[in-house]
């Protein structure tokens, strides 16, 4: 009874295996692979599992997101894109300032931002655009002063309106290409860009609107400190021999020809360029005006950039939180877009601006000069002015050997090196050219760092109140 039970038992097994089991068996496939039974994985697996597939959801939440909030605020304007023109009409044109973030070598991180988060909303709506950057901390602010100079100069009436090389039948005038910047708007990407803007805009409405070649000042300057004088040689008196005096060395110094013939060198005698147009401006109209003309509606958009290692979480939460840029960018857009204005939120006058600066840095001015203030802290001690101060002072320790150097090469009192014959050393001419270069930048920086730095405050003036708007959020009628 045992082995027909056994032989019966065996039989119905064999009868029972499905077809695709059969088949597997005669491929090669080991029986012992087919008899596995699916399990829970090891607790290691599930951890690994359980984040992987936790952060690429979040990832793909997050990225779906941008594209639902991008496509939402596109599809509210598009609808303007298709509004006709005429055949001399231009398009809406918007003007994008981007100042360079201080401590990132990167200067074009704003308008990055602006090309990414903005750009594409203002597109959806046929909105024309002018971006416009600044490669070193304060050159914005450089900018708006000489604009704002050209302008109350062609108001003067001291020069001429700009215009093209060749000219146009349909070519618009001075007003109505002052009416299509109004109707367009002035859009400022981050809080260092409108402490260079404000900055810009008070120095240009209150200094002197003659022409300043700050390159060329720098230069006299720089010829007049004396770095680049010959070193006084030691008098000599001629010795006294049987009453006659020996012949000594001339005591000329031989690179006075040379200096004189240096393109960075220029003559005591001969005025700046700069002062010849300070004789051609009256005096009663070279005074600052009273009232400002209206300007431009601003759009300020919040920008933060993350450097440094410190900044590391701050990093990897922008990554996977995408959207909140891309909302907050589509937002402005969309406010520029349809246009609702509101005035400029003067600061509170009860607090002057040196009571500011002296306060601790989370001193608030109070209005829209607030605007994006803690973005602030995330560049405090990005630049010190040590380090201008510790390169300017290598540069001008070694500056002597190189001029030593260079003379003597351009005198022929020695003979090139072979190293030197390889590698020529610089003239006298291209020192000059490079410590200039040097202190531009150098002075640039400081400059630039002032206008910035944390605690700060923004430039104000009170003509500004009349004439500046800000762009608001569209009332719910307007949507």
């Amino acid at each position: 009874m045992s082995s027909q039970n056994v032989d019966f038992a065996s039989k119905t097994s064999q009868v029972q295996k499905s077809g695709i089991r059969a088949a597997f068996e005669y491929t090669g496939i080991p029986p012992s692979w087919l008899d596995k039974r699916p399990k829970l994985p090891s607790r290691n697996w599930l951890i690994f599992l359980s984040v992987t597939t936790s952060i690429v959801a979040y990832y793909a939440y997050d990225r779906r997101e941008c594209r639902r909030i991008r496509a939402d605020y596109s599809s509210r304007v598009e609808h303007l894109a298709k509004d006709p023109l005429g055949t001399t009409d231009l398009p809406r044109k918007v003007i994008v300032y981007g100042a360079k973030w201080p401590g990132d070598e990167d200067h074009d991180k704003s308008l990055r931002f602006f090309r990414k988060y903005v750009k594409p909303v203002l597109i959806a709506a046929a909105v024309d655009y002018e971006m416009v950057s600044a490669r070193r901390s304060g050159d914005l602010a450089n900018r708006i002063v000489d604009e704002i100079k050209t302008r109350r100069r062609v108001d003067a009436g001291l020069e001429p309106p700009s215009q093209s090389l060749m000219p146009l039948p349909n070519q618009p005038t001075l007003e109505q290409k002052r009416k299509r910047e109004l109707e367009g708007g002035i859009v400022l990407v981050g809080r260092h860009t409108l402490k260079e803007f404000m900055s810009g805009l008070k120095r240009g409405w209150t200094e002197s609107m003659d022409r300043v070649d700050r390159e060329d000042m720098l230069a006299q300057e720089l010829a007049s400190d004396g770095r680049f004088d010959e070193p006084e040689e030691p008098v000599i008196y001629p010795e006294v021999v049987d009453g006659e005096p020996l012949p000594t060395h001339s005591r000329l110094l031989p690179s006075q020809n040379a200096a004189l013939l240096s393109p960075l060198r220029m003559p005591p005698s001969s005025p700046p360029k700069f002062t010849q147009s300070i004789s051609n401006v009256p005096a009663y109209l070279d005074t600052p005006p009273s009232t400002i003309p209206a300007l431009p509606t601003l759009l300020l958009v919040p920008f933060t950039n993350h450097i440094g290692f410190r900044q590391v979480p701050n990093m990897l939460w922008g990554f996977f939180n995408e959207r909140h840029k891309v909302r907050a960018g589509s937002e402005a857009a969309y406010s520029l877009i349809m246009g609702h204005t509101r005035p400029f939120a003067a600061p509170n006058t009860t607090d002057t601006a040196s009571e500011v600066q002296e306060s601790q840095p989370a001193k608030r001015q109070g209005g829209d000069l607030d605007f994006d203030l803690p973005a602030e802290s995330y560049y405090d001690g990005a630049y010190t002015p040590s380090e201008t101060e510790k390169a300017r002072k290598t540069y001008y320790d070694a500056l002597p050997a190189k001029l030593a150097t260079a003379r003597a090469l351009a005198r022929g009192t020695r003979a090139p090196t072979k190293e030197e014959d390889s590698h020529p050393p610089p003239t006298e001419v291209e020192l000059r050219a490079e410590r200039l270069k040097k202190e531009m930048r150098w002075r640039g920086d400081e400059a630039g760092w002032e206008i910035v730095k944390p605690g700060q405050p923004a430039q104000w003036d009170e003509r500004f109140a009349d004439a500046l708007r800000v762009f608001d959020e569209p009332r719910a009628d307007n949507c």
